[in-house]
């Protein structure tokens, strides 16, 4: 069969199968979103190619293969490196006079651009980024194109300034109850040493007591000796 004729069968069913796709978003195309306190990589680390270079590397008639395979298998705009839109791109760029390769990517364009803006919605912004790159390779003058790089940047400082925030009051806490724990350990000193103090003082008067006691014995048995004397000499 000839290119024409796969990609323009491919075209025949696409629309249903890219709904289909839509519908089912949330499944095998889409990858779980990363947490938050990672969100500010993608900024921050070197952007991958749009069109992964295994893509690139392969030829004018597996292209074609694969991409009506992973039309066939809803693979429209993911996983990267394996989809639908990156096999369309490569082929534009060997074949780039061929009206029905644009056609397809001008209908899998908007299915990208709803998926983007998932995954930004979700602060999924590896993902994010990889579509907006998709999306930028497609048609670099789309009219959403600015508003998603917008997005997809402020999403990202929104989340880096929610994750400083969060490990701030993290430190905080942490050093609050460190000044709980050193100010109920001093507390706890403080009354250690005041029972040490009671019990000493306890312990004098007792001893006090005592004393006096035994010196009041002591008066009175001499006392009765003297008065035992002075009866004796009477």
């Amino acid at each position: 069969m000839s290119h024409v004729t796969t990609i323009a069968a491919a075209r025949r069913w696409m629309p249903v199968a890219l709904a289909l796709a839509l519908a089912a978003c949330s499944g095998k195309e889409e990858t779980p979103a990363p947490a938050a306190e990672g969100a500010a990589t993608p900024a921050t680390t070197p952007a991958a190619p749009a069109v992964a270079a295994k893509v690139q590397s392969m030829g004018t008639e597996q292209l074609r293969d694969s991409a009506s395979r992973a039309l066939a298998e809803n693979r429209m705009y993911a996983p990267a490196g394996d989809n639908a839109i990156e096999y369309y791109l490569a082929l534009r760029d060997k074949t780039p006079d061929d009206a029905s390769v644009k056609s397809a990517l001008t209908d899998l364009l908007p299915y990208t651009l709803i998926a983007a803006e998932q995954h930004l919605g979700r602060e999924d912004f590896a993902e994010g980024q990889r579509l907006v790159a998709l999306i930028e390779k497609v048609d670099p003058s789309a009219p959403a194109l600015p508003r998603l790089k917008e997005g997809l940047t402020k999403g990202v400082q929104v989340a880096a300034k929610r994750t400083e925030d969060e490990t701030a009051k993290v430190k905080k806490d942490a050093e609050d109850r460190a000044k709980q724990l050193v100010e109920q350990q001093r507390l706890a000193e403080q009354r250690a040493k005041e029972a040490d103090a009671a019990k000493q003082i306890a312990a004098q008067q007792d001893a006090a007591r005592r004393d006096s006691e035994r010196q009041d014995a002591e008066r009175q048995a001499a006392a009765r000796r003297e008065a035992e004397q002075k009866q004796q000499q009477a």
